[in-house]
């Protein structure tokens, strides 16, 4: 179990090459704490979501590891490490594929073997949380672009996870709906992981932040250490948050 020196997740070395021989993790490292949150940033390419599915199983490492709460990933502990984190996919059409809105986010806690009661309590907070109590009996692709995307959060903190990993959470929202999911994420108040290209949502939402490129962790640290240098951002396809360049004039 994970504990204050342990990480809740480590990676270790960790590559990943898919089946057509296409190398997208190479030597990647990196690690976070239990009420931390970490933008990972880098470019189109870099390996982000390749990475983000190694942190619950989807993907297993061709090389190096993956520990999450101290635990190695692994046949014997995916049904564990999948409880503690839970993966909201950047398109929540991915996640949304019954006939209502309440079957989606109830089918977690069914798989799992929850009771009919604690279900029922468990979707109506969760769909509370995102603002979408009155959808319930709504099908998911009758909501709109920014409503699927919080029904696609729903789904996940129903199983209430040590750690949201969340891919580019803000993709293809519209400004009203991008201010809506920034103020839902920061109401959150969870240990979180986010891979994203808005480098705005990163100083925003982050209190940490590492870039990864050509498959690998090439810088990690603080957010204001991070966020704050330009020419390491540059050499990696990434600009400056606004609010930095506002603060520079």
């Amino acid at each position: 179990m994970s504990d204050a020196t342990t990480p809740l997740i480590e990676l270790q070395d960790v590559g990943y090459r898919y089946p057509d021989g296409t190398e997208a993790l190479c030597g990647a490292t990196v690690s976070m704490y239990e009420g931390k949150s970490l933008a990972l940033l880098g470019p189109n390419g870099a390996g982000k979501s390749t990475l983000l599915l190694h942190l619950n199983g989807i993907l297993r490492p061709s090389s190096g590891s993956v520990r999450v709460s101290g635990r190695e990933v692994a046949d014997d502990t995916v049904r564990d490490v999948r409880r503690d984190v839970g993966l909201v996919f950047q398109d929540p059409d991915d996640q949304l594929f019954m006939t209502t809105l309440y079957e989606d986010v109830a089918f977690g806690p069914r798989n799992m073997g929850m009771s009919a009661a604690e279900t029922d309590e468990l979707v109506h907070r969760a769909l509370h949380d995102v603002g979408l109590e009155d959808a319930a009996s709504r099908p998911g692709h009758h909501l709109s672009f920014g409503q699927r995307k919080r029904a696609a959060l729903a789904t996940v903190l129903v199983m209430r996870p040590k750690l949201l990993v969340l891919d580019e959470p803000t993709a293809n929202l519209d400004p009203r709906a991008r201010r809506h999911m920034v103020a839902l994420l920061q109401s959150l108040g969870t240990t979180a992981l986010m891979a994203t290209h808005d480098m705005d949502i990163a100083w925003e939402l982050c209190s940490d932040a590492a870039v990864l490129d050509g498959g690998r962790i090439v810088a990690v640290g603080a957010r204001e250490d991070i966020l704050t240098d330009e020419a390491l951002l540059h050499a990696h396809g990434l600009e400056l948050p606004w609010a930095v360049r506002a603060m520079r004039g």
